[in-house]
């Protein structure tokens, strides 16, 4: 937001017609509203506000009372503000609800209030809108503030900056989150939540399964599972001491199956000399029983 120009009318302890030109004022990039208490700073500050959402801060907020009790009878109580919102050249022109003199008669009247919102384009000044809902809208959709936040942020009044610290947390987060751009961050913590969570799933899936493959092992090594390692199966271990374990058990199994495989090579060797033996004695027996067969082939002749 950029302010260019102000006018207020018969507003706050000004009579008559008072215009800034924070164009000029401002050139140099910083200006001070100086003066002394009573000058009417702070009016300037309420102008601005009740120019972009018809209130003024705190209790000064009354807005039948923002008239001034200096001005003529005759002159209406208005605040107009040039300003840039969103890249938009906007003019606005507001009214709060004031009593003026009949036209016809004796007596007072109610002049209700008003809200004249201009855009600037290359044509000049064009309508946005002079219904004060529609206009209220197309101010607070650009602002993207409400009218406390705005006076807690752009506009602080005097003395409550320290009240907007004593906030609660969860009052400053809303606004802090209203201001600035946060969103991004949000998805981010949405995203790494989620991703925390499948994490978590996951290596309890896995972990369940090293239960089964540990008992799975135990048990074709035909030994126990350290009770060391129930921790470390449910998620409360350091970690690392599962496969020290599966390797001593390997290591075991493997120094088994090596015994095993000399004990079965040599049983391998024992039948082999027992089959050559067992060959000879059958080859023996043969030549016995030829030798009986044809002696007594012999004798029957």
């Amino acid at each position: 937001m950029r302010l260019h120009r102000l006018s207020l009318t018969a507003f706050g302890p000004f009579a008559g017609t008072e215009h800034v030109d924070f164009d000029d004022v401002g050139r140099d990039g910083l200006f001070l509203l100086w003066g002394p208490t009573g000058a009417g700073k702070t009016t300037l500050l309420d102008a601005v506000v009740f120019a972009l959402y018809g209130t003024v801060p705190g209790a000064r907020g009354e807005e039948k009372r923002l008239r001034s009790d200096h001005a003529d009878d005759a002159t209406r109580t208005e605040v107009s503000c040039e300003l840039t919102l969103a890249g938009e050249r906007l003019r606005v022109v507001r009214r709060p609800e004031q009593q003026r003199p009949k036209k016809r008669g004796e007596g007072w009247t109610t002049e209700q209030a008003k809200l004249t919102v201009q855009r600037l384009t290359e044509g000049g000044w064009e309508p946005v809108s002079t219904r004060i809902d529609e206009g209220s809208e197309h101010l607070r959709t650009r602002l993207g503030l409400d009218v406390h936040q705005f006076c807690q942020v752009v506009l602080l009044p005097q003395g409550d900056f320290a009240r907007f610290l004593r906030a609660e947390p969860e009052q400053r987060g809303d606004l802090l989150r209203t201001l600035f751009d946060v969103d991004r961050f949000a998805s981010a913590e949405t995203w790494l939540a989620d991703e925390r969570a499948r994490a978590r799933d996951l290596v309890a899936v896995q972990r369940a399964r090293l239960s089964t493959l540990l008992a799975r092992v135990a048990q074709v090594a035909d030994v126990d599972v350290p009770e060391a390692l129930a921790p470390e199966l449910v998620g409360g271990g350091a970690g690392g001491a599962v496969a020290p374990w599966v390797a001593a058990v390997r290591a075991t199994a493997a120094a088994g199956l090596e015994s095993a495989a000399a004990a079965a090579e040599a049983a391998a060797a024992d039948a082999a000399m027992v089959d050559a033996e067992l060959a000879a004695a059958r080859a023996v027996a043969d030549r016995h029983h030829r030798r009986e067969r044809t002696l007594a082939e012999l004798d029957a002749l």
